[in-house]
């Protein structure tokens, strides 16, 4: 099918930028931003995560530049972080000791890091909790970073206001009851319902495959990343098949997850899928995407990262994400200083759309023998001419 500028304009204006939600709902928005202390004391900040991610980081960089903005945070320049370090353990430090407010504190000690270990994870969230219900407690706001981190604090284990950040569906995972209620007065997530199957639809308008090739871990997280749920949904309305391989994430060595993702594309390439869609997962990172991007360009099969602009420079075909994280964390930034002046996190929106950005590796397209639609190229936000951060 020939995509002209009349229809691909449609598609951009109706499933990319449009931020219309079914699930939107006015809910209570009288409650201020403006920095406010703790009854002349600063509210003290916690950070809990299932292990190392480059987008926690970004996330927790997004929404302290987004506290900054509000003026909870003395304006300075955050300390330059290696795009491929996944740790946020120097970057809480530098918040803890070096970052100046006269509203917050990010306690140096509250800082916690599952390390994507099962057993580790039970134990620190029961030290958790058991911290946070301590009378007197020494914490009273909590940025869970994930799903792992969400599961195990969106409960009525404890009463700390807590606000779930960079999960990729927190519905599908448990983590809140719907887009418009998160089933606990002191818990908040981030959620755009509609952010994959915005992905797909366009990722089959341009391609129009009929057997996607997935790779996922077949559990309940590793279906939640993967965002299967909708998938599945766009695959009965565009009436095309999933063609699945099983990997390994959580708990499991990085080299053993990226082992798996390896053998699972493999295979599915053999199989002649159409078209892989790359989700998010233990073995998919900056430095496995490039050797992952390989199996698919040799096999010429076109490819889409759910992550977004950063898999497509290094080898993936295409993208549609959100926008950076200035706009996500400038939200979560919000949703703090809203707690600060008195709501409770259950009382505040959860459903944010950030502005997409569509990305195209041109390298790529010429390796895997695609002809880019040219009209296409008028509306791409980053243009990559050729495969980058690959040795």
């Amino acid at each position: 099918m020939k995509l002209t500028l009349k229809r691909i304009v449609f598609i951009c204006a109706i499933i990319l930028v449009a931020p219309i939600s079914i699930f939107a709902q006015e809910k209570e928005t009288t409650f201020s931003n403006a920095p406010v202390t703790k009854k002349g004391e600063k509210w003290r900040i916690g950070y809990y995560e299932g292990g190392p991610y480059i987008n926690y980081k970004n996330s927790l960089i997004g929404t302290v530049q987004g506290l900054m903005e509000l003026g909870w945070i003395e304006r300075t320049d955050i300390p330059f972080q290696e795009p491929d370090k996944e740790e946020t353990t120097a970057l809480w430090d530098w918040l803890a000791t070096k970052a100046k407010s006269k509203y917050l504190r990010f306690v140096k000690n509250a800082h916690y890091s599952a390390n994507w270990d099962k057993k580790v994870r039970s134990q620190v969230a029961t030290d958790l909790i058991k911290r946070l219900k301590k009378k007197g407690g020494d914490i009273d706001f909590i940025i869970a970073m994930g799903t792992w981190a969400g599961k195990d604090l969106a409960n009525d284990k404890h009463k700390t206001p807590t606000m779930v950040c960079s999960t990729t569906d927190a519905v599908s995972a448990g983590i809140i009851k719907s887009p418009e209620d998160s089933g606990f007065d002191h818990i908040h997530a981030q959620i755009d319902p509609y952010r994959f199957v915005r992905q797909i639809r366009i990722f089959h308008d341009f391609i129009e495959f009929t057997k996607l090739g997935m790779v996922y871990e077949d559990t309940e997280a590793g279906r939640s990343y993967a965002a299967i749920k909708w998938v599945e949904e766009v695959a009965k309305e565009r009436k095309f098949k999933i063609v699945r391989c099983f990997t390994k994430s959580d708990g499991v060595k990085p080299e053993v997850a990226s082992e798996s993702v390896k053998n699972c594309l493999e295979k599915l390439a053999k199989q002649k899928v159409d078209a892989f869609y790359i989700t998010e997962q233990g073995g998919v990172s900056g430095k496995t995407i490039c050797d992952h991007a390989k199996i698919m360009n040799d096999n010429r099969i076109p490819s889409f990262s759910q992550k977004g602009p950063s898999e497509v420079e290094r080898g993936l075909l295409m993208s549609i994400a959100k926008g950076g994280y200035k706009y996500v964390g400038l939200f979560q930034a919000k949703t703090m200083a809203k707690a600060f002046n008195g709501a409770k996190l259950r009382q505040l929106d959860q459903i944010h759309e950030s502005p997409p950005k569509i990305a195209i590796n041109l390298e790529t397209a010429e390796i895997i023998e695609w002809d880019v639609p040219p009209d296409m190229l008028g509306i791409a936000d980053a243009i990559y001419t050729e495969i980058k951060g690959c040795e």
